[in-house]
């Protein structure tokens, strides 16, 4: 599942694992969307596999619920407070930008 993962994670410059009732993965998204992103979005609890993806985010992020878990440029992020973080300080958009995720 690791693989799995890992690849789905590399498929655009931004990924967000979510599920479709999460309403901090929605707030994510949305300021994703807002900045001018076209993330791809993999909603776990819409996968048949989703259960085996959330465990390993899980253990990536050290931490459970694991959604909303944001790749960007490949890399695992974080989720909601980090990115709110990165937002609020100023560095989210650079590293959008770093990443090929937008242009101006």
């Amino acid at each position: 599942m690791a693989e799995r993962v890992s690849r789905l994670s590399t498929e655009k410059a931004v990924v967000i694992f979510t599920t479709s009732q999460c309403p901090m993965c929605h707030t994510v998204s949305s300021l994703f969307y807002e900045l001018g992103v076209c993330a791809a979005v993999h909603e776990l609890d819409k996968d048949p596999r989703g259960r085996e993806m959330e465990r390993e985010l899980a253990r990536r992020l050290g931490r459970a619920p694991p959604v909303p878990a944001v790749f960007i440029g490949g890399k695992l992020v974080g989720s909601t407070d980090k990115i709110m973080s990165l937002h609020l300080a100023g560095k989210l958009v650079p590293m959008l930008k770093g990443a090929g995720a937008i242009w101006l």
